[in-house]
Order: C-alpha cells, then sequence, then structure tokens
C-alpha cells in the first residue's frame, strides 16, 4: 500500500502529522509513506521513522515566492504522479494542497468535508470523505479521525503521540556540558501570542532560585534572537541562548536533556511534547482544543477571564501563574 500525506502548513502542523502517520505504519508495516510539506518545515520531520520521504513544496507566502517555484511545483507534481500511490490525503485545507492531491492520480483522493465545507469543484474531484466534526477537538484528532474514515477499515485507538525520535537528534555543542536545566522559548513572530518582555525577565528570575540553569532557544527572527539577548542579561553565567543557531534535531536533543519547557503555542512547544518534555504552555490568541501539548505531562496557562477584559489578553497572564504551573512539574505535582 502507498500512502501520501500533504499538509502545506507551518512547522508545528507538519510535527502533528506524525501522530496519524504512525498509526498508519502500525497498520500498515509494509506501506510506503510520502509527505509534502511547504519548503521549511521538513527538518522538524527528520525525528519520524515512519516516512519513507519526505518532499516539500514552496512557501504560499508571495515574498518568499519566486517564478522558479512554478517550475520546481511541476516538477513535484510529476514526481508524486509517477509513485501512482494508492491513497492521497489532503490535511491542510488548502487549495493548493487539493491540487497536488488531484494531479497525484492517487486511487482515492481523500479530504475532510465537514470542519470547512467543500466547494462543489473540489467535491468532484475526490473520491473519499471524511465527515468528522472537528470543531474544538485537536488537530491530532482531526488527522487521525480524516484517515481513517477513508481507509477500508478504521484505524484503532489509542492515538499516538507526536514523533521526534531520541536517535534522530543530534548535540548543539555550545550546552555540552549543560545539566539541570529549563528550556524557555519566548518568542514568536505572531504578535498576538506574545507575552510581555518584562514577565519573561521576571520569571528568569524566579527559576533561577529553582533550578541552576535556563537555556534559551529562539528562530533566527532577528527580534526573537535580540529577545533572548536580552533576556540572558538577567544573569549571563547562567542564562545561555541557541541564538537562533540550533536546528530542529539539535533542539529535540535539548529537550529530552531539559527538566521542563516553558513557551508560548510555536513549533518549540509541539516538539517539546513530541520529545516527552513536560511543558507549560502559554496560550495567547490561540485556542488549546485545538493545539494543546499533545500526550505529554503539560499544563495549560491562559489569560484569567476575572482580570479586566479591557487589557489586552497577554496582560492577563501573570507571572504568578506561570510560576506556579512550573513549580507544579516540576515538584510532580498535579496541574492547578
Amino acid at each position: 500500500m502507498k500512502f501520501l500525506f500533504i499538509k502545506l502548513k507551518h512547522i508545528g502542523d507538519s510535527l502533528l502529522l506524525t501522530s496519524v502517520v504512525r498509526k498508519v505504519r502500525e497498520t500498515y508495516p509494509r506501506s510506503l509513506i510520502w509527505v509534502v510539506v511547504r519548503q521549511g518545515c521538513e527538518g522538524i520531520l527528520a525525528g519520524c521513522p515512519d516516512i519513507d520521504r519526505i518532499l516539500t513544496a514552496a512557501a504560499p507566502e508571495k515574498a518568499k515566492r519566486s517564478h522558479w517555484n512554478w517550475a520546481s511545483d511541476l516538477a513535484l507534481a510529476a514526481v508524486v504522479r509517477r509513485e501512482r500511490f494508492d491513497y492521497a490525503f489532503e490535511l491542510g485545507d488548502g487549495d493548493r494542497g487539493r491540487w497536488l492531491t488531484l494531479v497525484s492520480g492517487a486511487r482515492h483522493r481523500c479530504a475532510n468535508a465537514a470542519g470547512r465545507p467543500l466547494h462543489w469543484w473540489w467535491r468532484r474531484t475526490f473520491t473519499d470523505f471524511s465527515n468528522y466534526w472537528w470543531y474544538k477537538s485537536h488537530q491530532v484528532e482531526k488527522e487521525f479521525y480524516t484517515v481513517s474514515d477513508c481507509l477500508p477499515a478504521p484505524l484503532n485507538p489509542p492515538l499516538s503521540p507526536l514523533r521526534f525520535v531520541s536517535k534522530r537528534t543530534q548535540d548543539w555543542p555550545p550546552a555540552r556540558e549543560l545539566t539541570d536545566f529549563v528550556l524557555l522559548h519566548p518568542g514568536t513572530r505572531w504578535s498576538i501570542k506574545r507575552w510581555p518582555e518584562e514577565r519573561w525577565r521576571d520569571l528568569c528570575v524566579h527559576l533561577l532560585r529553582r533550578i541552576p540553569n535556563i537555556l534559551l532557544s529562539c528562530g533566527p527572527d532577528v527580534r526573537e534572537v535580540d529577545l533572548c539577548a536580552r533576556l540572558m542579561m538577567v544573569e549571563p553565567g547562567r542564562i545561555m541562548s541557541t541564538a537562533g543557531r540550533a536546528s530542529w534535531a539539535q533542539l529535540a536533543g535539548l529537550l529530552y536533556r531539559a527538566r521542563l519547557f516553558v513557551g508560548v503555542d510555536t513549533a518549540a512547544m509541539h516538539l517539546a511534547a513530541a520529545c516527552s518534555c513536560p511543558t507549560v504552555a502559554l496560550f495567547i490568541g490561540s485556542r488549546p482544543e485545538d493545539w494543546s501539548p499533545w500526550q505529554t505531562r503539560n499544563i495549560v496557562v491562559q489569560p484569567r477571564a476575572d482580570k479586566d477584559l479591557q487589557q489586552p489578553p497577554a496582560e492577563r497572564i501573570s507571572l504568578e501563574q506561570v510560576l506556579q504551573a512550573c513549580d507544579a512539574l516540576l515538584q510532580n505535582e498535579p496541574a492547578p
């Protein structure tokens, strides 16, 4: 059996795909499994041994595309079509993914038709549909049931954890000797998800009273790098930063060693879940019902409803809330 999974979304979305891929591999151990994600997402899938091949499509943002991208997309379509897949699953709910599913020529072209109703034309191009209503369901559940509904026999629960196996992690040399540390990921390119910098600074101060070291991780965006550089100044000898220079495989290696991850809803948060790192997740501007850390010990912290609702949501997450969550996980206590 040959399976093609298409999900042209963001980096964290790509990692969520590894749960259903794992379940398909368990059910069809001799199958061929290919995945197509957008450029820049392939690195976070490198830790999933259930995927036989990862292909990339051009980034959807106009600023990142060129005229040559059309040629590469056509070449991608040709590669996919030559493989003659039995099943192609479009899991990104986007027209580019739907086009690729169509041109793949797979015998079964599958999509979810419940959450976002399909245009009549797309309904004619797909052969199999899931009617799983995924509103207020986790994205991992949506993908599991979308795939399961379209197979000859449903996949058997339980749903699998995310996958970035320890054997595929890499060493990040600057932190080789670092022990007993918490990993913080304070930055995000989404302004709506940002927690105030002064609260990250205060969190560092309080955590250093509980644990010897802090490691700050961030993407290569200069604003994220600069934020971590400023937070390092809280106590330079005990706080270090990846400065955007750690790969996903290196970050995974650090997460397997960290006692705790604290961060906003980003791909790094999902990677922490894939590495079974206890996680304090700050949800500002996104819904934990859809995106919470999957199958790892975690506490989700959200803006308090009893605060002044005229305040921005980020201001309604207090330092005390986050510290209480950190203490609960560090001390192996139940969530508050």
